[in-house]
């Protein structure tokens, strides 16, 4: 859709038309000898100065390189090229070049988490005949992305990283929430810490209000007042406040080791968020139906720059001109 700025072009005549439209007066003073001359009225006359074509040639320029930035140009320039996503053995990424006859292509290092949605928004900086390998350790998208043009992924999963995860319980039960988090390898803090992520306030009283963390497992709700209206899913109560996210559930502390089960499932799924699976290796062929999702912005500052120095040009040309 940005290309259709280009059809905008034709108002490049506006300023051309308003230049031959404009007409210069001779200034006339009267002498005390010219009161017995025939009267004439004073005449307009087209008057093109070296200033005038400056002028109107920058402006001419303003004008098109805001329709150039608007348009989002993109000239390929990119030829074969190997993105690699950070923290993949360098080693295995020189192999896997090798293989694909790109060991002399030049390297793009980005993080792995963005590589798709950037590839997808930068595809029009490739040349047509330029070849594309991508390499690391990618999430696998929720979608099949489209390209408009032929890549081919080689993933390697690296080994997870070891996550450490600590809890602090306030509770007259606390031996009912240790057996709750003992399968999943939590350290229980003794008190609360910067690397505490979830509190257990099991009790009747109001933390402090120093007291803070990203989550809160919360048994009775008249200690936090953000609860009294709390919107309800599958017997979870949750809320915001100034403390952190806050759930509660009449079923706490869980009694079964099902229900220990489902609490630990939702503080993964709802809180923490699912596990990143790595993208299997495949090749994309081109589409023609693929279209690049955003402006990728190759030349937007570039132009951005240009258009902000010919304003300054023609507000300086203009303010000479009057003089």
């Amino acid at each position: 859709m940005n290309q259709l700025w280009w059809f905008t072009l034709p108002i490049l005549l506006l300023p051309i038309w308003w230049h031959r439209r404009k007409r210069e007066q001779h200034k006339a003073e009267l002498l005390a000898t010219a009161r017995f001359l025939p009267r004439a009225e004073p005449r307009q006359t087209r008057a093109w100065r070296w200033n005038d074509v400056i002028l109107l040639l920058v402006r001419c320029l303003m004008l098109a390189t805001a329709i150039a930035w608007l348009a989002d140009p993109v000239m390929p320039w990119r030829g074969d090229t190997v993105v690699v996503a950070i923290g993949t053995d360098p080693k295995w990424v020189e192999q896997q070049a090798a293989q694909a006859g790109l060991a002399k292509a030049d390297r793009l290092s980005m993080p792995a988490a963005q590589t798709i949605t950037w590839l997808r928004a930068h595809q029009r900086e490739w040349r047509p005949e330029a070849r594309l390998l991508v390499v690391g350790d990618l999430p696998m998208p929720a979608l099949l992305p489209e390209f408009g043009r032929r890549i081919e992924l080689r993933t390697l999963a690296r080994r997870p990283e070891k996550t450490e995860r600590h809890v602090h319980i306030v509770s007259e039960r606390p031996e009912q929430w240790r057996r709750v988090f003992a399968a999943e390898g939590v350290t229980i803090d003794a008190t609360p810490s910067a690397k505490t992520a979830l509190i257990v306030w099991d009790r009747k009283d109001t933390p402090p209000p120093s007291l803070r963390a990203p989550l809160w497992l919360v048994t009775d709700t008249a200690a936090f007042p953000e609860l009294g209206k709390a919107p309800q899913v599958d017997g979870l109560r949750y809320a915001d406040s100034p403390r952190g996210r806050l759930w509660h559930s009449d079923a706490w502390p869980p009694q079964t080791a099902d229900a220990a089960r489902a609490l630990l499932d939702n503080w993964q799924r709802l809180h923490a968020g699912p596990p990143a699976y790595t993208a299997p290796s495949r090749v994309f062929e081109a589409s023609s139906a693929a279209r690049a999702p955003e402006p990728s912005g190759a030349l937007r500052d570039m132009l951005m720059a240009a258009l902000v120095a010919l304003f300054v040009l023609e507000r300086i040309l203009t303010h000479a001109r009057r003089r």
